[in-house]
């Protein structure tokens, strides 16, 4: 989660404990300031970065159906429209949740004058509704009453909505980690409930010889599986975190490669159904992607607002649902690697092996304003144990530049290994 700290209900400080604010414990407050501004010159930087080659890819590189074309700018412009409209209740629900006493105090900025400043938390809670109210109108372009994915299309929004309302819960009543690990496979049930696809894999030529058969049906323990995989895209994004943009930024990342990955598998297949699955992805993918820069604006060092656990669950959720209908699993833990090694750095204490603190923080120095590594099991100190001391946006920067790396790689090996390995 954000790197903050909530105040106790009878102290508001900076150097209170890190006890969750209980909401009605105090009078509504109507004097905070106004947030800050959102970063649109970054924004607009990523936009021309993230849309150029995708939509190379769709109008000149590829000859897509000019149905499947329209569908996809269609929730395009209703991606688009809701990033306005993010970005515009952003402000607005920052209000709401001061009133009711949902804020925290940033602990990378602890003894300077931002270090004091009341952050508004949980402002996820306003992506993930833009993002239900998108994927629910797209219905009306798209699909139709008898339509073979719209039991499955609802089915994903209800995991997602799902998911999105324990993390708010979460953030008001700041459940133990053992209960954080288990709320995505609730929220999964849905989608498991009416998954129709197949449950079977494809055994990779090298083995073939040696096993005697191409296709293995798993059954049940595909669905377990998919389970599984909720359940780790939901807490892995949730653990990687602590620093301003670090959760929103990773988000962004993936779902731009998930949509440059859907669109380079829809132009080079002649498979409908396989078409169907990966253009199935890119109607959630797009609001996803679009409703997360709003909030990126917003999130980007110094943060004027926390997303909240109610964000990383929603975004973790949204992608594994994305992975999972569009059946490219394999591909999405790639795109993944520094959440797993983050994960694997992160077991010993999630576990309880080695003493866990409430927050795997760096060190900051108010001094220089660096943050130095500490021993916890975190990918952020690992950074810091290996490069030395950094400022808390240029950390985040390196750890997104590292996950663009993790994606890049995960094409490069799909290109190598397509005819030898599948």
């Amino acid at each position: 989660m954000a790197a903050r700290k909530r105040p106790s209900a009878t102290n508001s400080t900076a150097t209170d404990t890190c006890e969750p604010t209980t909401p009605v414990s105090v009078p509504p407050k109507t004097d905070d300031p106004p947030i800050a501004p959102p970063k649109s010159g970054l924004i607009l930087k990523l936009f021309f970065i993230l849309s150029l080659p995708y939509f190379y890819l769709i109008f000149y590189h590829y000859q897509l159906e000019s149905e499947l074309r329209r569908s996809i700018l269609i929730n395009a412009g209703l991606s688009l429209a809701g990033f306005f409209v993010t970005q515009k209740m952003i402000p607005v629900a920052s209000t709401y949740v001061l009133r009711r006493n949902l804020f925290g105090f940033d602990i990378n900025k602890k003894g300077t004058p931002q270090g004091t400043v009341k952050v508004p938390e949980s402002l996820g809670i306003v992506v993930g509704i833009v993002f239900m109210v998108l994927a629910i109108l797209f219905q009306y372009f798209n699909f139709t009453a008898d339509s073979n994915w719209l039991v499955e299309y609802n089915a994903a929004l209800a995991s997602i909505c799902f998911m999105l309302l324990l993390g708010f819960v979460d953030d008001v009543l700041d459940v133990p980690w053992r209960v954080k690990l288990l709320l995505p496979s609730f929220a999964a049930l849905p989608l498991l409930m009416a998954y129709a696809g197949h449950t079977t894999i494809i055994i990779p030529k090298p083995l073939v010889p040696y096993v005697g058969f191409k296709i293995l049906d798993l059954g049940w323990i595909y669905k377990l599986y998919m389970g599984l995989l909720a359940v780790f895209c939901t807490n892995s994004i949730n653990i990687h975190a602590g620093l301003n943009g670090l959760e929103v930024g990773q988000t962004v990342v993936i779902a731009s490669a998930i949509l440059i990955h859907n669109i380079m598998q829809i132009g080079a297949s002649v498979d409908p159904e396989y078409k169907q699955a990966h253009a199935f992805s890119i109607y959630l993918v797009q609001p996803l992607l679009a409703t997360s820069l709003a909030l990126f604006s917003y999130n980007w060092y110094p943060s004027s607002v926390f997303v909240g656990d109610t964000y990383t669950y929603f975004a973790g959720m949204a992608m594994a649902v994305i992975g999972i209908l569009g059946h490219f699993s394999e591909t999405l833990l790639i795109f993944f690697a520094p959440q797993v090694i983050n994960f694997l750095l992160s077991v010993p204490q999630l576990f309880g092996f080695v003493k866990c603190p409430r927050h795997r923080l760096p060190r900051f120095d108010p001094q220089t304003g660096l943050l130095t590594g500490t021993n916890d099991g975190t990918l952020v100190n690992f950074f810091l144990r290996i490069f030395g001391k950094m400022s808390e946006n240029r950390l985040c920067t390196a750890l997104l530049v590292f996950q663009a790396i993790a994606c890049a790689l995960c094409f490069v090996l799909r290109y190598f290994l397509t005819g030898w390995y599948k």
